[in-house]
This record gives structure tokens, sequence and C-alpha cells, in this order.
């Protein structure tokens, strides 16, 4: 098990609340380490990258780099973050998680926590049986794809999350080829070879608020004012339904 560390950023600013929006989230971003690191992702620097935007968004976050360990965590939590890998690319005969994380998941989503997936957390918490059904979409080896790292134009589609957004630059990877689970609302969208696809959607699982972005690669991508506002839009959206359990 890595060794575990978490983080905590106060929020740094108030900002004024829409009716239905909670004022103070309490957020934890599971980063990947250990199982759940790889070799492309800089899932440390990303992740409190993502800490420092969500704050400056008035949140309270923490930042635990043991992803088992956050799952066991969640009460008290409003959003949680996901930000890791895939933790069956290493062998192909895992250690079972442990039974009190997946527990403590279940137990989340039950009561409606909000979930906000980034990047390869599509491909992640491959042992939690309720994760691909709560955020609708999983990386199939062999068969989802992604075109070399660049610079790609992001297309920001009607939505209550991102009313008002206009379209953005981003240097990063663009997911293609994704099986998706049930239905969606895509929010934003990027373009291969002359086909649009899903870049960030929402959906509801059960009470919670559901919102996923496969942007988030590494630093650069976060250098964008639009990937920016997209992140904290979304966070906000999941956030709204805030069925916290003290």
């Amino acid at each position: 098990m890595p060794e575990l560390t978490t983080v905590r950023h106060a929020p740094a600013q108030r900002r004024r609340v829409p009716d239905g929006e909670r004022a103070d989230l309490r957020i934890v971003v599971a980063t990947g380490s250990g199982r759940y690191a790889d070799p492309w992702h800089p899932f440390e620097a990303t992740s409190e990258l993502v800490a420092s935007i969500l704050s400056d968004d008035g949140a309270e976050v923490s930042v635990n780099t043991d992803v088992d360990d956050a799952l066991q965590r969640l009460e008290g939590i409003d959003v949680l973050v996901v930000n890791a890998g895939d933790p069956w690319r290493h062998d192909s005969h895992p250690a079972p998680v442990p039974p009190e994380s997946v527990a403590g998941l279940d137990a989340a989503l039950a009561r409606g926590i909000g979930i906000v997936s980034l990047h390869s957390a599509v491909s992640s918490l491959r042992d939690y049986a309720a994760w691909a059904p709560a955020i609708g979409a999983v990386w199939v080896p062999t068969v989802s794809m992604h075109p070399p790292f660049g610079e790609t134009r992001i297309r920001v589609l009607e939505h209550e999350a991102t009313e008002g957004m206009a379209d953005f630059e981003v240097s990063d990877e663009r997911y293609c080829f994704l099986q998706s689970l049930g239905e969606s609302q895509v929010v934003a969208e990027h373009r291969h070879d002359d086909r649009a696809f899903p870049t960030a959607w929402t959906r509801r699982h059960g009470r919670s608020r559901v919102s996923c972005s496969l942007l988030g690669h590494d630093e650069r991508s976060y250098e964008s004012a639009g990937h920016r506002e997209l992140l904290k839009r979304l966070t906000r959206w999941s956030g709204r339904g805030h069925h916290r359990s003290e």
C-alpha cells in the first residue's frame, strides 16, 4: 500500500452561490499512486492543480494519495474527484481491494455524493463494480485510443453547467472510442478524423450527480483558462446534490 498523504486546501475565497448550490463544498481528490500510478500521468502534480483550482473557487479540498483509503473516508464529503490510472495494467491477477473501500464507495453513492471523474479515471477503479456504471464510460484496452498529445479545440455544448461558456483551446490528449454505459448528456466535445467525440458529460446515477471530463493528461492541460473553468463548472454541478453524511 502506498504511503498515505493527505494535503488540505482551505477555500481561497467565497463566491456568490446560486440557489441550490452549497457554498462550502467539501471535496476529496483521490490521486493515483502505487498501483493507480502509471508512467504517463503526473497524478501528484495534476491533483495539486485540481485542488488549487477548486479551492480558489471556494471549496474546502483535500488530496489523498491512497485511492483505496480515500474511498473509506467519504463521510462528510460532498464531492469525490478521482484522478488516477488503471490498477490492472500492472499484472493479470490484481490483488483484491479492501472490502471497506468497496463498501465506502457504495454507501457514498447510495446517499448521493457528487462525483467528478478526470481523464484516465475512466480506466480506473476496475475492482469497484459501482464505478463504471456510475461514471457512464470505460476505457477498453485495444479499442479505446487517443491521437498524439497536442493542441485541440474543445466545443462547449448547451447545458446548465456550461451556460455562458465559450469554446476553448487546450493542450491535451483526445480520448476516443470509449465504451458508453447508460445515458449521459455531453457538455463538451472534440474531433478526431472528422468525427466528434465526447470530452465531458454529466449524468444522474441514483441520487448522485456525476460529471466526467476526459481532459487533464498533465500540467499543460490546466494552463487553459477554458479547461479550468470547465472543471469548476462540472464540480459545482456535481456538488449541487450535497447529500452530506456527517
